[in-house]
């Protein structure tokens, strides 16, 4: 960006189906150190009643010697991750396919991701989307793949997106930038 080039206010609108070619691949831009809370509360809420997921005691007898993370969090992170490249403009996930876990992920690892575009098409059935697989990997810090998935979903057209109905305030209103 160049000086006295605007920045357009809208700010980030999503990559939309035609913006998705084959062979494209993302990197997501947040990772996300895991905190025991994260696991705590994940297991519970889910109900998910495996011990090496919270009980210090009797992972410390497993070969991992401590908790492991719900591997479904780290589903679930990995995919909400992906979201700010793939789905901002989803109209719906379709799943996910192949799911595997690797390798194990701790509290106090760093988890991030990317995905790599597989196939798009339109869809036949809902005009104005079409359908987009990628192949979506989470690794930790250390570069080690932890998760590793296809997923389908179906993403609106740019011409067929919703109209996004959050008002705006004007540019006028807010105050002049100092300096």
């Amino acid at each position: 960006m160049t000086v006295g080039e605007r920045v357009d206010p809208a700010g980030w609108q999503g990559r939309f189906f035609e913006d998705f070619e084959p062979g494209d691949v993302y990197y997501h831009p947040l990772g996300k150190t895991i905190i025991d809370a994260d696991n705590q509360w994940f297991t519970l809420l889910t109900q998910n009643t495996a011990k090496i997921h919270f009980d210090e005691v009797a992972s410390a007898a497993t070969e991992y010697g401590r908790p492991l993370v719900n591997s479904t969090f780290v589903l679930a992170l990995v995919t909400g991750q992906s979201v700010i490249d793939l789905t901002f403009n989803v109209f719906a996930n379709l799943g996910w396919d192949e799911v595997r876990m690797p390798a194990p992920v701790f509290v106090g690892d760093t988890i991030s991701s990317r995905s790599k575009v597989l196939e798009t098409r339109p869809s036949s059935s809902r005009p104005g989307t079409g359908i987009v697989v990628v192949a979506t990997e989470g690794y930790n810090q250390h570069g080690t793949v932890v998760i590793r998935y296809r997923r389908t979903f179906i993403v609106y057209l740019r011409a067929h997106a919703p109209v996004n109905p959050t008002p705006r305030p004007s540019e006028d209103s807010l105050p002049q930038a100092s300096g």
